[in-house]
């Protein structure tokens, strides 16, 4: 069952049916600004467009082409210099939530911590297996 909700970028109310957070009249404007970037794109000469180059010659928000390039309506392989920001640090990137150096950080940051808790682990094996000759005695 639909719920009502206000559209989040004019405000109004309308039926959100799970599928998008905007009203019916805002994803025909969005989807009439989506066809002029992708004519503009298509042009051969404007296929390494810069985001900034693209929001000039259109008059399309970076947000707006943010969002089609997260939800590949604009791909990076077809138009190389789209992309979105990382959610850590806002850096641009083209496939997943974060960039290659967050990803890279994230991962040297777990094994750092697996490190540790293996030398940990080993510490407290140790410990326990002392006390127990202890006991033996």
């Amino acid at each position: 069952m639909a719920e009502v909700r206000n559209c989040s970028s004019c405000g109004e109310f309308f039926n959100y049916t799970g599928m998008r957070d905007i009203c019916y009249k805002c994803a025909q404007n969005e989807e009439e600004l989506y066809q002029i970037v992708y004519r503009f794109l298509r042009k051969r000469e404007n296929r390494a467009a810069t985001m900034e180059r693209i929001v000039e010659a259109t008059g399309v928000s970076e947000e707006l082409l943010h969002k089609w390039v997260r939800k590949n309506r604009l791909q990076p392989a077809m138009f190389p210099n789209l992309g979105y920001p990382c959610d850590n640090c806002g850096h641009i990137t083209n496939s997943g939530k974060l960039c290659a150096k967050c990803q890279n950080e994230i991962k040297s940051d777990l094994r750092t911590f697996e490190a540790a808790k293996e030398f940990r682990d080993n510490i407290a094996k140790s410990e326990r297996g002392a006390y127990l000759s202890d006991r033996n005695k």
